[in-house]
């Protein structure tokens, strides 16, 4: 079946069945591999995405049922030469080992700071507790987001 997905801003057309996870869509037919599979469940947060702005995962989310609504992957919140606030925060705070639960934390930063431009320590773990990561990097993580806080706020980066 033909169904039109607007991911980051493009329409793009796919040939899938609606039932496949958006995941799929996004990894193998668009090549946007940013979202990565890890779990396969929702648990893990390693394939996170926005849908209509809301966090979303996509391995559990037919695709189907996102047919005309506004898809965000990392890949649509800035790039290697002009990253966006978060994804530069997380940059400059070393905020990644393995870099595999980036996606989900940087995805659910980015929700997060829509929503709340002060978030409390308590806020953030609240924002980021279904993204696990096993590298240790937490503290660098927490330093990632109010980094990121204190740039949309008008601070320095």
């Amino acid at each position: 079946m033909k169904l039109t997905l607007n991911v980051n801003t493009h329409k793009q057309v796919v040939d899938i069945a609606p039932d496949t996870p958006l995941l799929y869509a996004l990894r193998n037919d668009l090549q946007l591999n940013g979202p990565k599979f890890g779990c396969g469940l929702a648990q893990c947060g390693a394939c996170t995405v926005h849908i209509d702005g809301e966090v979303a995962r996509a391995c559990v989310t037919p695709v189907g049922s996102v047919a005309g609504k506004k898809i965000t992957t990392i890949e649509g919140l800035g790039t290697a030469d002009k990253p966006d606030p978060v994804q530069a925060a997380f940059i400059a705070e070393q905020a990644g080992q393995c870099g595999y639960c980036l996606n989900g934390m940087v995805m659910a930063t980015s929700a997060l700071l829509k929503t709340n431009k002060n978030p409390s320590d308590a806020d953030i773990r609240a924002a980021l507790n279904g993204n696990l990561c096993r590298c240790g990097t937490h503290v660098r993580i927490l330093r990632a987001v109010k980094r990121a806080a204190n740039t949309l706020n008008g601070g320095a980066a």
